[in-house]
């Protein structure tokens, strides 16, 4: 059995409850179901799936394969009933995610996954000869992270065909680095590196005209009590957080996931 691991911003206890007893259905196991919540759900999940791979690395042994689910599919009406699904592998683990570039960028930049298989329900269901009122249900429905995406994981982790279009991910990193995740201890995840160095100082802006000069460190037992500072975030050398060690930096800072960084980090000082 493979180890499941669902992100989504459907989350509420309904959501949930519906999807662990389908992928149950189908896999003999519930998922681990993750809330992409707050105000910048991509931004989550873009580092979120990253970091599930980055989990699969360095484990002394082979492992097992693993199943990341992503589902972030905003009705924006590019799409007629929101954006398709795709699936990829990175080496043995598989992902089945919708096809959203914000969601999918930390990959494509930090793995070079630029290619994904882009695929239609529609076609999938049919090809799987699903009946044709269920095939209406499947493509038809509003919740097609529950009835379609569980099916488009199964199907390609038992190595069956499925219809699909091998499909380049669009660059869409955001411009300036931005608040990734806010973390329970309200350390600000930011989605890239700042390329400093301990013993650096950047002046962040701390609201109402307010700029603190807050130190690089190389860990975080590093940083004073109380104090903020800029280290290697938990995500590893390509990334950086800003924390106040004993306290949260996202309260001090007033910063959410999504915000962006520029504004705030203006110049190193000599």
């Amino acid at each position: 059995m493979y180890p499941i691991t669902y992100i989504t911003d459907c989350h509420d206890g309904n959501a949930r409850a519906r999807l662990s007893a389908r992928i149950g259905a189908l896999f003999g196991q519930s998922p681990t179901i993750v809330a992409a919540d707050g105000p910048d759900p991509e931004s989550f999940a873009a580092l979120t799936l990253l970091d599930c791979l980055f989990a699969t690395e360095s484990l002394g042994e082979d492992g097992h394969p693993t199943i990341t689910l992503l589902n972030i599919a905003p009705r924006d009406g590019v799409w007629p009933n929101g954006v398709p699904f795709c699936f990829f592998w990175h080496g043995k683990h598989l992902v089945a995610s919708t096809f959203n570039a914000r969601a999918l960028s930390l990959v494509r930049r930090e793995l070079g996954i630029e290619r994904v298989y882009v695929t239609d329900i529609r076609e999938a269901v049919t090809a799987a000869g699903f009946a044709p009122a269920e095939i209406e249900k499947i493509a038809g429905t509003q919740f097609r992270s529950l009835w379609y995406l569980p099916l488009l994981a199964k199907w390609v982790a038992d190595g069956r065909a499925v219809p699909a279009v091998e499909t380049v991910i669009p660059e869409t990193l955001d411009a300036d680095p931005i608040v990734a995740v806010v973390d329970n201890f309200g350390n600000c995840k930011l989605d890239r590196d700042l390329g400093l160095v301990p013993g650096d100082t950047v002046t962040i802006a701390k609201g109402n005209d307010v700029f603190v000069d807050v130190a690089c460190y190389p860990h975080l037992t590093a940083v004073p009590r109380n104090a903020p500072g800029i280290i290697q975030g938990s995500s590893g050398t390509g990334f950086t957080e800003l924390v106040i060690r004993g306290g949260s930096a996202a309260a001090a800072f007033g910063l959410r996931p999504g915000d962006p960084l520029p504004a705030q980090v203006a110049e190193k000082v000599a």
